[in-house]
């Protein structure tokens, strides 16, 4: 049987441990027929590691979103591995413990730079880098949580979200002349490394236990990966600037 992604070449970013949406997206698009090549930082070595329980083999090739130089190298390293790319998923999120936590009145500004640049710049950064590798159009595929709401413990990388999902909609309006759609998956929480990272994460995560409409596994990535699958596949052809809720039914409960 074909796949949805057959013969589409698929750049993931974000791919640090076999519990993240990035791993179970890459594992999704390589059972669809995809060609798949990484990006990690700050450990390639993790990721070359982790990538090994793909199902097939995908170079690891060493991005951080945030230096100038490796975004520049970017096209040439993929164009020699690819030749060019169908679709790009971006899974890069990170603010430093000072501006999470409870801390939120007293992040200092250079904390919150931090979260804004490595989580929502970096979209926008990542789209040109892999613009001159999709001159036949493509999908570029996010990851948010979702920005409507103060969650709890979550602080800066709230607005970080939110701006995200305002970059998402920027981008897809002027990459659309190009035949490029940008997308977000707003996901309910995974107990992924990024996760692990915020201080009382369970408290955010228990509102799943009492809200979700239907049962949500903080340990089953998968439902969020086959969701930026599908916004990689050729079935959304006119579907850009949009945010796709896999969480279970959270967004839409009322009080």
């Amino acid at each position: 049987m074909s796949g949805i992604l057959d013969g589409k070449r698929i750049l993931i970013t974000g791919v640090l441990m076999e519990s993240s949406i990035a791993f179970h997206a890459a594992k999704v698009a390589q059972e669809q027929g995809a060609e798949v090549i990484l990006t990690a930082f700050p450990r390639p070595t993790l990721t070359e590691r982790i990538a090994k329980k793909l199902p097939k083999p995908a170079k690891v090739i060493e991005l951080d979103v945030t230096n100038t130089e490796h975004l520049d190298r970017l096209e040439g390293l993929v164009r020699d591995e690819l030749g060019s790319l169908d679709g790009v998923v971006h899974s890069i999120g990170f603010a430093p413990q000072d501006a999470l936590g409870g801390n939120f009145l007293n992040t200092p500004f250079e904390s919150v730079a931090t979260a804004m640049h490595v989580s929502a710049f970096s979209l926008k950064s990542l789209a040109m880098a892999c613009k001159p590798l999709m001159s036949e159009g493509g999908s570029i595929v996010g990851l948010t949580f979702d920005a409507q709401f103060a969650w709890p413990q979550y602080d800066w990388m709230g607005p970080a979200k939110a701006a995200l999902e305002a970059t998402s909609r920027y981008l897809a309006r002027d990459l659309g002349k190009d035949d490029i759609r940008c997308n977000l998956i707003s996901a309910g929480p995974i107990g992924s490394m990024a996760a692990k990272s915020i201080p009382g994460f369970s408290e955010l995560a228990d509102v799943w236990n009492t809200r979700s409409p239907l049962s949500w596994n903080m340990a089953d990535p998968e439902p969020a990966g086959r969701g930026v699958v599908a916004l990689l596949s050729d079935f959304f052809p006119k579907t850009t600037g949009e945010i796709i809720h896999v969480d279970g039914g959270v967004h839409m409960m009322g009080a």
